[in-house]
């Protein structure tokens, strides 16, 4: 079988999940096909000494950085985040200068990606980090272009990933192109997460993406909505609910929540026919009508716009099979 060098960057600072979560899945995707030498994986830092995580554990790489390549570049480099890369040393910025580019993938998980935009490896590129870093990455890097909303997002060779656990739903994207789906699937299983996030989805839930209401009738509006996006959600009904006239109801809704009703509220219905889709055998005309779209062809032109992929596909994509029963 094919052999897919993984070489994790380690330094002072490292957030251990954006490490410890992208081995797992290449380990398990060994053990899945068989061969533990598939992702043949090592960890190297600057000296090949031990780091400390932003947590405290200590981590004893495998491999000074220069050791790590002196036998030929990585098939897959991943750089991980944390509060080292608040101030990384020169060398480390250096070593990925010049040797990263030799890698067939470079991957960073959360901020990971400002230590590839110091290098000026994300230079012309599209790509994403962890929410918080989103704006500091595009200020202070112009040249990169910066989607903050996808867990994850894959630009030729190069591939960035949100916040912590967006690292594992990278890597077991990056197994699903080497190995297939039903092997990606299986990692999947035995770490117990699905398969089922695709890499546009957002960061956040419409309930976290917008913010909370501070006043009572439009925070409780907003769980409501949640709960029934079948009902009519139309700016009149939701003022009427809300005791409001339309006009100050949207001017509100909006002033509190940083968004418009509308847009909360496909949000919402996306969220629950994803969730449909991902969780039960209803056929998409169920699905259309219990989310709230009413037909077929409204879901499916929803999903194209938001997801890039007809909800047929979606369900293909990342449908949880439903356990079976004795």
């Amino acid at each position: 079988m094919t052999q897919r060098p993984v070489l994790v960057v380690l330094f002072d600072g490292v957030q251990s999940l954006d490490v410890t979560g992208p081995v797992e899945v290449f380990a398990g995707a060994g053990r899945v096909a068989r061969d533990p030498g598939a992702y043949p994986i090592r960890t190297a830092s600057l000296d090949g000494g031990p780091v400390r995580t932003q947590s405290g554990l200590r981590i004893l790489p495998d491999a000074a950085l220069a050791e790590a390549v002196a036998d030929g570049p990585p098939h897959t480099l991943i750089v991980p985040g944390g509060e080292g890369t608040r101030a990384p040393e020169p060398a480390l910025i250096d070593w990925l200068r010049a040797h990263a580019p030799d890698a067939e993938r470079l991957v960073s998980v959360c901020t990971g990606a400002l230590l590839l935009a110091e290098a000026g490896l994300l230079d012309g590129h599209r790509a994403t980090t962890h929410w918080v870093a989103c704006d500091h990455l595009a200020r202070c890097y112009p040249e990169v272009d910066v989607d903050p909303d996808p867990i994850f997002v894959r630009d030729g060779r190069l591939s960035t990933s949100a916040g912590v656990t967006a690292g594992i739903d990278l890597a077991l994207a990056l197994v699903e192109e080497d190995l297939g789906h039903d092997a990606a699937l299986t990692v999947a299983r035995h770490l117990v997460v699905f398969l089922r996030r695709p890499g546009n989805q957002a960061q956040f839930s419409a309930q976290l993406a917008a913010q909370t209401a501070r006043r009572a009738p439009l925070r409780d509006l907003q769980h409501w909505i949640s709960e029934h996006p079948g009902a009519d959600l139309s700016v009149e009904a939701l003022a009427a609910r809300a005791r409001m006239s339309p006009r100050h109801f949207a001017r509100a809704f909006r002033s509190e929540t940083g968004t418009t009703p509308g847009r909360y509220v496909d949000r919402v219905r996306l969220e629950q026919a994803r969730r449909l889709l991902e969780e039960t055998a209803g056929g998409v005309e169920e699905v259309a009508r219990t989310a709230g779209y009413g037909t077929p062809e409204a879901m499916r032109r929803a999903f194209v716009k938001a997801l890039g992929t007809p909800p047929a596909d979606y369900r293909r994509r990342f449908h949880a099979p439903l356990p079976t029963t004795r």
